[in-house]
């Protein structure tokens, strides 16, 4: 037996998804640059999730385009505002991903001015030294490049006011919008921002696709050249089968999202409270109480004879978790999130991240299996 407690990093694919791209496989095989009629109806099929696409986020279709996925959006916003926009100053925060940070560090080294927005020890954007950025911008067009929520903390940041100070400010807003697509309400008709990120693998479609907003008044040129795939915004043939299949992921994530909050909020607090209740010193990095992404929690283990081998103790009792970003496992430099909230390098932190697919009956096993690994606090004594 396995229980998947680690749904940040990547979700299982939904079998309606699942069916629709099988389906798409048999039926939809020309190439959707071709004029005949199998080119046609692959291309008819790639419009029709462009709009599903733009209705989940209040775009028009003109505004969204697919990717590989969130890295690529991502990259594809800062260096290109860069490259079309005139952008030369990016404010960002130390807690942004790694797909944020890298290209970050590559314009900056074009000439580019990167400066760091303050965060406090729950990963809380400091908005009062923001406004100051933004205010002394020093004659430079500036884009702020502000995640929506943390991927390895789960702290979420405040769209709606990120989005009114840049436009006191006359700067752009970037969001990194990989963890909450499908999670949250996000409506660009609403709150004006210029980039924004997808990545279907975190919604339950397939991996290897996603999409990017621009909006309409910040257009920017081609990041990979080659046809004129994507409305001229994306060379090579379009991943038919991925985009279709991320379409359908979305609209089903959208149409269950108060469904699907509610039952896994009752999983994570479920494990808040039996954590606090059986364990000695539990604490939680991020903003886990206040504006939190509610399908991660990051525990916070003290030190103990277990601790420091507690990821592979639970992979080895049939728990799949994880020890930050996904994407930096590779490397055992420790959470340059953690870090940036000076969190105790002592302590053993762990990201449970859930779904709606995880149950009671999981949150049971991995406490079964914790109380093996863990000191448990002692016993009240009796009264009387």
């Amino acid at each position: 037996m396995r229980i998947y407690l680690d749904n940040a990093a990547t979700t299982p694919m939904r079998e309606e998804v699942i069916e629709e791209m099988s389906r798409c496989m048999r039926e939809l095989y020309g190439n959707p640059s071709s004029i005949h009629a199998e080119g046609r109806k692959v291309r008819a099929a790639i419009e029709e999730a462009r709009k599903k696409v733009a209705n989940a986020i209040g775009a028009s279709i003109g505004e969204v385009f697919f990717t590989s996925g969130g890295t690529e959006s991502n990259n594809m916003a800062i260096k290109c505002a860069v490259r079309d926009l005139g952008i030369t100053r990016i404010i960002s925060s130390p807690t942004e991903h790694h797909n944020v940070l890298h290209p970050l560090e590559i314009v900056e080294k074009q000439g580019v001015q990167v400066q760091m927005v303050e965060v406090d020890k729950w990963g809380r954007i400091n908005y009062e030294h923001l406004e100051q950025l933004l205010r002394d911008n020093g004659g430079r067009k500036t884009m702020v490049s502000l995640m929506h929520a943390n991927n390895e903390i789960g702290t979420v940041s405040d769209m709606a006011r990120i989005s009114q100070l840049c436009e006191q400010y006359g700067a752009l807003y970037h969001s990194d919008t990989v963890q909450t697509i499908a999670h949250f309400p996000i409506d660009v008709s609403k709150t004006k921002v210029h980039f924004i990120s997808g990545g279907a693998h975190k919604f339950h479609g397939p991996k290897g696709v996603g999409f990017i907003y621009i909006n309409s008044e910040s257009m920017i040129k081609p990041f990979i050249d080659g046809g004129s795939q994507e409305r001229n915004m994306r060379g090579g043939t379009e991943n038919v089968y991925g985009i279709i299949g991320m379409a359908k992921a979305l609209e089903l994530g959208i149409a269950e999202m108060e469904s699907h909050r509610e039952h896994i909020e009752g999983l994570r607090r479920y494990l808040i409270d039996e954590l606090q209740k059986r364990y000695v010193d539990i604490q939680f990095n991020g903003d886990y109480a206040g504006d939190y992404l509610y399908t991660v929690l990051n525990v916070s283990f003290p030190p103990s004879k277990n601790s420091e081998m507690l990821l592979l103790h639970l992979d080895i009792a049939g728990i799949s978790a994880s020890g930050g970003s996904a994407c930096s496992s590779g490397a055992d430099a420790g959470s340059h999130v953690l870090k940036a909230l000076g969190a105790n390098p002592e302590r053993k932190a762990i990201r449970f991240s859930f779904s709606f697919m995880n149950t009671k009956a999981d949150i049971d096993f991995l406490l079964d299996k914790l109380d093996t690994l863990l000191e448990k606090r002692q016993a009240a004594p009796a009264l009387g």
